[in-house]
């Protein structure tokens, strides 16, 4: 088949996304505790943060832009204004997740001031710097805290020196757990995407020399999600420098070939399955698809023209290793 674009793909994955945009929405019960959180407020946070990423990464007379843009809205409309949010720190005082999923929404300028004023006495507690984490999700929360406007609440190069990216590991111990901790922790350092300066330049020489590698072997795998991640995580490392001539020609084939693969696994709505073959139901392929459209939209405006609209102010690591 004639390899597409990963615009392409980008824009196929987002047409599923917004036909499937109900299947997002929140039940009544949300705030029941018995209501599984895996199923209701991570995939609306999820569709919320990519949405936002790719709204940002994208100028506003792009298709992809103004779907992104109408999905954040949605999102932020199933929370109520954001009164969601009140509601379930003021019943989970020490939760992580309202305040996390909350940080998208006010970084795309969605704030609730009540919920702000609660958050913000809780992070003035020794029990929130106490709260025991794996270190890429504390990674995340500090960007959390720094997104929603509060002060970080610890050191995030110091957090960064304990996740099993910032050892620099032995390349043959990826597996499918470390993938996973790498991109979130490119993620959270980057804030998605939007900050490639903000990547040590050991990690990313690092990344730059064992990603294609992992990737490769995730797509051979049929590891989609992952696969996707990893292909976002390589467009949110900084500006490598210019190949040589020879080996130019080589490397865009070799993208071509990486987003035919994919594109050839998505379904003829443009739904991508998390692992294996085509999609199967919404919780199983919702994630992936999301990050397809993610990771191409970095990926095409990464070599596009220089930015159409200013670009969000992230400030690198404090006492970052270089």
């Amino acid at each position: 088949m004639t390899a597409p674009y990963a615009g392409e793909v980008a824009r196929a994955a987002l047409r599923w996304v917004r036909g499937h945009r109900d299947d997002f929405a929140l039940p009544a019960d949300v705030t029941d505790p018995r209501t599984p959180v895996d199923r209701t407020l991570k995939p609306l946070g999820e569709l919320a943060q990519l949405c936002l990423s790719i709204r940002r990464a994208t100028p506003p007379g792009d298709e992809r832009h103004r779907v992104a843009a109408e999905l954040v809205d949605f999102a932020w409309r199933q929370t109520d204004g954001g009164a969601l949010f009140l509601d379930l720190l003021r019943a989970e005082p020490f939760a992580t997740y309202p305040l996390e999923i909350y940080a998208a929404f006010a970084e795309a300028g969605l704030r609730h001031p009540e919920f702000e004023r609660l958050a913000g006495a809780v992070l003035r507690t020794r029990n929130w710097r106490a709260t025991e984490q794996d270190p890429n999700r504390r990674l995340g929360i500090l960007n959390t805290e720094r997104r929603s406007g509060f002060p970080r609440t610890a050191d995030p190069a110091e957090a960064l020196e304990r996740t099993w990216l910032g050892a620099l590991p032995e390349p043959w111990s990826f597996e499918r757990p470390s993938g996973y901790a790498l991109t979130h922790t490119v993620f959270h350092l980057t804030n998605w995407g939007a900050a490639p300066h903000a990547v040590p330049d050991d990690l990313a020489r690092y990344l730059g020399t064992w990603l294609p590698a992992w990737t490769d072997g995730c797509l051979e795998d049929q590891q989609w999600d992952l696969g996707c991640e990893l292909l976002a995580v390589a467009a949110s490392l900084p500006e490598p420098s210019d190949p040589p001539p020879e080996t130019a020609g080589a490397a865009r084939e070799s993208d071509e070939s990486v987003w035919a693969r994919i594109a050839e696994a998505q379904d003829e709505h443009g739904g991508l399955p998390e692992v294996g073959g085509r999609p199967r139901d919404f919780i199983h392929c919702y994630h992936s698809t999301l990050v397809a459209a993610f990771a191409a939209t970095l990926t095409t405006e990464r070599t596009a023209p220089p930015p159409r609209t200013a670009p969000l102010t992230t400030e690198p690591l404090d006492g970052a290793r270089t």
